[in-house]
């Protein structure tokens, strides 16, 4: 394949409509959850969210024809796969939500880049780049901004210090997700079959951890809440996921992380638009850095 038609792989239609779709929809979950976390704790609705879209998965898992069988080894990894991308990183993103702007808050995940990269050098061996160390640094120069102006306007019962310390962790729990499904133990394994195991596996993670922070189940009666579930659980979840790392194997990671530039764009244009964000120079320096941070990190990795 030549230079210049590797350089055009996003513009197919295979490749662009879901590489697309991804990121609306991806862009979109941020705000539906901050929606929906007056109606019930959050550690429930991790829970009904991943309980929805774990059997929706198997039943795509059973259509693929690839088989639900999973062995004693690959069962370990759905676990871990469970318990660090559908429990933790949910857990700790939703609590984030409670002291965080969702915009701001998908800005923060766009540095996902920097831990996959810094724990995909010490496990994978993919090497780093000064470029992108240079990039990362003027995407969190721009984080910094974003987060100087958030706390000017944050409302009365938020806590901007332990935002950023759950975002913090929740952004450490998907990169070790992303890390482990890159392995060439996960990339041997049908890929819905894994997601629809890892997803039970956290599910069962997500009630545990629901019953012991917040008590029985809290089932609200606004029909907008289970919606918001509904949209989370299947377009937010199912949907997604297998479209992603299906970018992944056709793209390679570091074409498909280009992703992370458009989620963040359509977060803060639902942001302004329904959470009332109030913008200033400050807000958008802190953007416009962010972004052109990130274009330099991910071109100064190594693309396959």
């Amino acid at each position: 394949m030549t230079a210049e038609r590797r350089q055009h792989v996003l513009l197919r239609p295979g490749i662009a409509i879901p590489f697309i779709t991804v990121a609306l929809i991806w862009g979109s979950t941020w705000f539906v959850i901050k929606d929906g976390l007056e109606s019930a704790p959050p550690s429930w609705s991790v829970a009904y969210r991943f309980g929805i879209a774990c059997l929706a998965m198997f039943l795509l898992a059973a259509r693929s024809g690839k088989g639900l069988g999973l062995s004693r080894n690959a069962h370990v990894l759905a676990v871990v796969v469970g318990l660090v991308q559908f429990s933790l990183n949910l857990n700790f993103v939703y609590h984030a939500e409670l002291h965080l702007t969702s915009g701001i808050l998908a800005v923060m995940f766009g540095l996902l880049m920097l831990p996959n990269a810094l724990l995909g050098r010490v496990f994978l061996g993919t090497p780093i780049t000064w470029r992108f160390i240079a990039g990362t640094m003027v995407a969190l120069a721009g984080i910094v901004l974003l987060l100087l102006n958030e706390r000017g306007n944050m409302p009365p019962g938020t806590d901007l210090g332990l935002g950023i310390v759950l975002a913090a962790c929740g952004i450490m729990a998907a990169s070790a997700a992303n890390v482990i499904q890159a392995s060439q133990s996960a990339r041997r394994l049908p890929l819905l079959t894994l997601l629809a195991w890892g997803m039970l596996w956290g599910c069962g993670f997500d009630i545990a951890y629901a019953y012991i922070a917040d008590g029985p189940p809290v089932w609200p009666s606004d029909i907008s809440y289970w919606s918001g579930v509904v949209y989370l659980a299947i377009a937010g979840s199912v949907v997604t996921f297998p479209l992603y790392f299906k970018l992944i194997r056709d793209l390679g990671p570091g074409r498909a992380a280009y992703n992370s530039l458009l989620v963040p764009i359509v977060a803060m244009v639902l942001t302004t638009l329904f959470e009332d964000y109030q913008w200033s120079w400050l807000a958008a320096g802190g953007v416009a850095l962010s972004l052109l941070g990130m274009v330099i990190a991910l071109r100064g990795r190594q693309l396959d």
